[in-house]
């Protein structure tokens, strides 16, 4: 089930701003934070994020982004370093088609991959 959860923030939004959550399972564990930048009807920049909730506190375990000046996946480790892989998409709005579906796909993987790393 996939719920969009809307927000009131304390910072405004930019004009072409869009700033939301998406809700991956159904007790609220699991989440994409997104924002999106967009100008002209583009979309210029974006982050979309996949969040678990570890210990009452969120906590990031993939990221894709334009930061760096290219689009690109973080993958979190316990340690908070990132494992960094390009990826070669340039059209930004199949980009952030493909990190959305990436996350909506497979975030039970990258959970579960996250959580190894606590086991050991």
């Amino acid at each position: 089930m996939k719920i969009v959860i809307s927000l009131t923030l304390i910072k405004p939004l930019t004009l072409g701003e869009k700033y939301f959550f998406i809700l991956l399972d159904d007790i609220g564990f699991d989440r994409l934070r997104i924002r999106i930048e967009t100008s002209k009807g583009g979309v210029k920049y974006f982050v979309v994020q996949y969040e678990t909730l570890i210990s009452n506190e969120w906590v990031a375990i993939v990221r894709y982004d334009l930061a760096h000046g290219f689009f690109h996946r973080d993958v979190m480790t316990l340690k908070g370093e990132k494992e960094k892989q390009s990826i070669n998409i340039t059209n930004l709005e199949d980009a952030l088609n493909y990190a959305q579906q990436d996350l909506k796909d497979r975030w039970e993987f990258y959970k579960e991959r996250y959580l190894k790393q606590i086991k050991k």
